[in-house]
């Protein structure tokens, strides 16, 4: 099979061919495609989102202030193959159209949240908690932070676009991206060789890192009848984050994230 690039991409032209699990919701431009009334509830955090790994991470943090009885929060599903990320109150709050979206109530003036990363550090700062007060230790959490944020789309968009869910298996893809999946396994595996968390304390690096990494070693991500990227992927060859994993999947906090009922929008 070869492809001879056009001197122009259009969308126009490919859009019949586009397969795969989002190939019907995918297009170049962002904007609300319909109109949407997202429903509230009456606690402080408005949750808009879904369980997937980046949606857990947040999860995992209003949950862990939950327990600490800090805050309280009503979750939402935005289901993204029927396009309600696209609606016209998800785009206010998000104009990139991602889950998750986050709205503070407990403020004089709503404050809206988008990009998981954002929600975490909002809510650590917030609440002076998952995160370190002195700045040389704040360092290594945000560095572990971006880690994640640059990372992450190798994991996800690349290993497990290709492996799981592109229209059919193309060869030098999975192979490019399953080595580059193995190589940040490496990084984490001799990182937490000598930490027993990502930085310091369980906080906000541990939180992001979890839901993809953490479900990857565990053999909770990208698992059905036809594919085990786990077993792919040789994640025995990690003892160190599965260790870190296995730790911070012991969490109630954590497992009631895992768990979040998220009340449907349209229901």
């Amino acid at each position: 099979m070869s492809y001879t690039p056009p001197a122009v991409w259009n969308y126009a032209d490919i859009q019949a061919k586009m397969g795969g699990k989002f190939g019907s919701t995918n297009r170049p431009t962002a904007g609300a495609r319909h109109e949407q009334t997202l429903p509230k509830g009456d606690k402080p955090y408005q949750l808009y989102s879904l369980n997937t790994p980046n949606g857990v991470k947040v999860n995992i943090i209003l949950e862990e202030l939950r327990a600490l009885g800090l805050l309280d929060f009503d979750a939402f599903k935005i289901d993204i193959l029927a396009g309600d990320q696209f609606g016209s109150d998800f785009v206010a709050i998000n104009p990139n159209s991602k889950i998750p979206a986050l709205v503070d109530y407990s403020n004089d003036t709503p404050v809206s949240v988008f990009e998981s990363g954002a929600i975490l550090l909002y809510l650590a700062q917030k609440y002076g908690k998952f995160m370190p007060s002195a700045p040389a230790e704040q360092a290594s959490v945000y560095s572990w932070l971006m880690w994640q944020m640059g990372s992450v789309p190798f994991l996800g968009g690349g290993f497990g676009h290709f492996y799981a869910y592109a229209p059919e298996p193309i060869e030098y893809a999975i192979n490019r991206y399953a080595m580059e999946t193995k190589r940040q396994l490496d990084v984490l595996n001799q990182h937490l060789a000598t930490h027993e968390y990502m930085a310091g304390e369980y906080g906000v690096a541990d939180m992001a890192i979890y839901p993809w990494y953490g479900w990857l070693v565990l053999g909770k991500l990208y698992v059905s009848e036809n594919y085990n990227a786990a077993q792919f992927l040789s994640v025995q060859d990690y003892p160190n984050v599965i260790r870190w994993a296995q730790q911070i999947a012991k969490r109630e906090a954590v497992q009631a994230a895992e768990k979040l009922q998220l009340q449907v929008i349209n229901g």
